[in-house]
């Protein structure tokens, strides 16, 4: 490979990142500004919001962590509920590992901070076809990341722009977003049990306990099914 031909897969790679997440960094603009300014409703100040968003990234933790906000803050709560928020990315973790074998230790590093749910979808979803690249990975995280950034400060700095992004439809963009992406995982029957207990498991414990353990239930109830249904084969040629 010549040295032009390297750079040049590069900038292919980050560019169809940039193509497969454009969808999200769109559909993600009123809730950044609805944040942005219930932030500074609740006492934060601009520069601490958009501190919060560059270091946190999470707009679950985040919405959350603001409506629970008080002075003195009380970090021990928000800290926990935060966490359990957030155990999915232990389940995400595990299953992108082994597509990382392109990425060097810090890049790895890099990547579990930027694993965004959306981010981490549409990455896997990238390693069926081809092996995931540093490349592709920064298409993706890059636009997510300061479109983020960026309007939760300008949410912050105008007040509410967006009242109910219900109202324009705003709130089943990221919904429909991840049943394209579901479909693109499927591999037929095997697929449609792993996708039924994972909604069983997830509606069951929503029912019975409170809180966000229904996410990780159906995640955990899913990969269950997975590793029982897998060939052998498959089961060795796993990472």
């Amino acid at each position: 490979m010549t040295e032009t031909a390297l750079p040049a897969r590069h900038i292919g790679d980050f560019r169809a990142g940039v193509i497969a997440i454009l969808p999200l960094v769109v559909a993600v603009i009123p809730f950044a500004l609805i944040l942005g300014a219930n932030g500074v409703a609740r006492g934060l100040s601009v520069s601490e919001v958009v501190l919060m968003s560059a270091l946190v990234f999470a707009g679950s933790s985040q919405f959350l962590a603001i409506d629970l906000w008080t002075h003195p803050a009380p970090a021990l709560s928000l800290g926990a509920t935060a966490l359990l928020i957030n155990l999915r990315h232990v389940l995400m973790g595990a299953s992108l590992s082994g597509k990382l074998d392109r990425f060097s230790s810090g890049g790895r590093l890099l990547a579990v901070f930027f694993m965004a749910d959306e981010i981490w979808a549409l990455a896997e979803r990238r390693a069926l076809d081809r092996p995931l690249t540093p490349a592709f990975y920064a298409g993706l995280a890059v636009p997510l990341y300061l479109n983020w950034v960026l309007l939760t400060g300008l949410g912050a700095a105008l007040g509410g722009l967006v009242d109910d992004p219900a109202a324009f439809g705003f709130d089943f963009a990221f919904t429909a977003v991840f049943i394209g992406l579901v479909a693109g995982f499927w591999k037929g029957r095997q697929s449609l049990a792993v996708a039924a207990a994972s909604a069983a498991g997830a509606i069951a414990v929503h029912a019975l306990v409170e809180g966000a353990w229904f996410v990780i239930a159906g995640a955990l109830a899913g990969v269950t099914v997975a590793a029982l249904t897998a060939g052998p084969d498959k089961v060795e040629a796993r990472p």
